[in-house]
């Protein structure tokens, strides 16, 4: 629980037992606009709830910015309340629910509350100290085999301190058991590890986003295709979305961001292009179903060439080839 007064002395939700109630609130009030809170506000606010988040920074925050905005856009467009930027003061119990006092003085009332901030490892009465584990406020500390500081010892999944997702941790089990009981060599890799948020439209993502990229390597490009431009998506009304890539200087995909239709399904051959360390041209060298979403990923990495293949000298080529006949 965040370090908010007030908030041990009332009940509330998180993203576990919010699942165990047979009725709809009145008004949810969320802290916390990261997945969790984003997804289920706008599910609660479709199945007929009041829905106000409030978050310390941006809604989304660890999202490329652009489709962070995408998605934010159409909650409120479906009458989630956000309020970025909110400091709480603190939270208490009244008559009808809880009330939520923020830093500008203002107080909002709701009849439940949800804490969606996030987790932290709950390892303290595991006294791992007995055992010569390593570990601090993040979780224990593993190597890149994942074992800890005492070697017949592994910790895997969120405890980890990585990236607290399911499939990381089903990554994690597969290799520690290569590892462990096969003897196999093993490293751990989450620079292609993918992540969705599951609102509409979905957001996901593999690698680095833009602002990561620039800090990072300085030059950057960025690739885009809108959805409104791809045949299937009109054909199914799902227009608003895009996909997006981070390239380095040699055409190399540094990461890829998708906000639209089946987000999901998509971003894969984004993560095994960033496995594997591949250009935009192996983006582009396949051949595409029509009418697929599938085209836009395409179409983004085409996007990449354009220039070349149209720009002065190209066009100069063709003259001279049509010349020679």
């Amino acid at each position: 629980m965040p370090p908010i007064p007030g908030i041990e002395q009332i009940s509330y939700f998180t993203n576990e037992t919010i699942f165990e109630k047979d009725f709809i609130p009145h008004h949810l009030i969320a802290i916390g606009a990261g997945p969790v809170g984003m997804e289920l506000a706008q599910a609660h606010r479709r199945l007929g709830s009041q829905v106000t988040v409030l978050e310390a920074a941006r809604a989304l925050p660890r999202e490329d910015e652009e489709a962070a905005r995408l998605v934010t856009a159409r909650l409120m467009r479906e009458g989630v309340y956000l309020l970025e930027q909110t400091k709480i003061e603190s939270v208490s119990g009244i008559a009808t629910g809880v009330s939520v006092r923020l830093g500008t003085g203002q107080t909002i009332e709701g009849s439940h509350l949800l804490v969606a901030t996030g987790r932290k490892p709950n390892i303290e009465h595991l006294h791992l100290e007995l055992a010569g584990v390593a570990f601090d406020a993040k979780g224990v500390k593993v190597d890149h085999a994942l074992r800890t500081t005492n070697k017949r010892i592994y910790a895997i999944g969120d405890v980890a301190g990585g990236l607290q997702f399911t499939h990381v941790a089903n990554y994690n089990a597969s290799l520690v058991i290569r590892n462990a009981l096969f003897r196999l060599p093993i490293r751990v890799d989450e620079s292609a590890i993918p992540h969705v948020t599951f609102t509409d439209p979905e957001l996901a993502h593999v690698g680095l986003i833009e602002s990561e990229a620039r800090a990072k390597y300085g030059e950057i490009a960025i690739v885009h295709a809108e959805f409104a431009d791809n045949d299937r998506a009109v054909t199914e009304r799902t227009r608003e979305g895009f996909v997006k890539a981070v390239v380095g200087r040699s055409g190399r995909i540094l990461g890829a961001t998708i906000v639209g239709p089946h987000a999901g399904e998509l971003i894969l051959p984004w993560v095994m292009a960033i496995r594997q360390k591949m250009k935009l041209r192996n983006m582009t060298g396949f051949v595409v179903p029509y009418p697929t979403l599938s085209e836009a990923s395409k179409r983004a990495a085409s996007s990449y060439y354009a220039p070349k293949l149209f720009g002065r000298r190209a066009r100069a080529l063709v003259r001279a080839l049509s010349w020679l006949g």
